[in-house]
């Protein structure tokens, strides 16, 4: 198994669990972004880390693309983890994320509107995105104060990245606001999310269920003939406009549901849509005319 370590006091907590209860089972590595000048020697701290404790470590180094400079670097961040995990033929790489993060997590999207599968938080086993390699989260249990004192008991010091504490990133003012706010238990809003999560799963099954029997192919348009509540409705056409290769969020598949729902049609990311007879026939937009 593969641990993903930063050098923070996480995911050393995550290194030290996983050596004492897989040893010489894992190996470890960490990525230099390269955003910040002591992200090197960060590495290279975890690297001779692991070799005084006989862990195989590899520093992996990646581009971070313009953009929202987070999400960026989460992308290249599990991109060069998953490559190096199929290079070394790991079974499956694990993360640090716990208890705190879930709570931020689900606070953050609860303040944005998400749905169910956004409240669902981070979830304990996933794959690496647009990757079949396995990702699991084995501390979504823990809080972050236990998992320091887990670093400390082992006398080591670990890594402080101040990006953790820049107020211009949304997850470090929810992070500040949760640490004033005593009423809310991180712990508790953990375990709803693991509720949502079971809830997702059986919107999944209804949804795959409704696929099977109401959703044909024919040439190039896909036939549906919903006969599920509206949830399920609005999960299989967003399904089926992914199928025809447009990329859409469950809000402006809300919006093309309402309008179906109404004997309307509409487009929506390359896909034209129109009901006839009870049934929703989704099919490409035709090109465009020079």
């Amino acid at each position: 198994m593969g641990i993903a370590v930063s050098g923070g006091p996480d995911s050393l907590a995550l290194l030290l669990l996983a050596e004492a209860a897989f040893p010489g089972m894992v190996e470890a590595a960490t990525v230099d972004h390269g955003l910040r000048p002591e992200s090197a020697d960060e590495a290279r701290f975890v690297a001779g880390l692991c070799r005084d404790r006989g862990i195989e470590h590899t520093i992996l180094t990646c581009a971070v693309a313009d953009g929202n400079l987070q999400d960026r670097a989460r992308s290249a961040r599990y991109a060069a983890l998953d490559q190096w995990a199929k290079g070394r033929e790991l079974a499956a790489i694990a993360t640090a994320h716990h208890a705190d993060d879930q709570a931020e997590t689900v606070l953050m999207r609860l303040n944005r509107g998400s749905g169910l599968s956004g409240l669902s938080g981070i979830r304990a086993s996933t794959c690496i995105p647009g990757s079949d390699t396995l990702l699991l989260r084995p501390l979504l249990g823990w809080r972050r104060a236990e998992l320091a004192q887990i670093v400390a008991a082992a006398g080591v010091t670990p890594v402080r990245d101040p990006s953790n504490d820049d107020p211009r990133f949304d997850r470090v003012r929810m992070r500040s606001a949760l640490r004033n706010a005593a009423w809310i238990d991180p712990a508790a809003l953990a375990r709803s999310a693991e509720h949502m999560a079971e809830a997702e799963a059986l919107v999944g099954a209804c949804v795959d269920r409704e696929w099977v029997d109401n959703v044909r192919q024919e040439d190039a348009a896909i036939h549906y003939q919903p006969t599920a509540p509206t949830l399920i409705r609005k999960r299989v056409a967003q399904k089926i406009v992914a199928a025809l290769g447009g990329q859409t969020d469950l809000s402006q598949i809300a919006e093309l549901v309402d309008r179906l729902e109404a004997g309307q049609g509409g487009n929506l990311a390359g896909v034209m849509v129109r009901p006839r007879s009870g049934v929703w026939i989704f099919e490409p937009e035709p090109p465009r005319r020079a």
